[in-house]
């Protein structure tokens, strides 16, 4: 796979970038990586294929709407 060196990026650019790659678990480099590719924009291909293993990974599971938690929460 080839590289990409991005020379020139002010020390707040990375500082935010470290932090939004902190919050969604990623290395600075994966967060960089896929702001990169969602800006090149990605194929139906690839899409389709992310949310396929997802199905996959919570396949069996039981999830309750979300209208109903919110009902929950307020009538505490």
């Amino acid at each position: 796979m080839p590289d990409i060196l991005v020379r020139g990026l002010n020390a707040q650019t990375i500082k935010q970038l470290k932090a939004r790659a902190k919050r969604h678990g990623r290395s600075l480099q994966g967060e960089a990586r896929l702001l990169l590719e969602s800006a090149a924009g990605t194929d139906k291909a690839r899409i389709a294929a992310i949310f396929e293993k997802w199905d996959k990974r919570l396949a069996g599971r039981k999830f309750t709407p979300g209208v109903d938690l919110i009902r929950e929460d307020r009538e505490r």
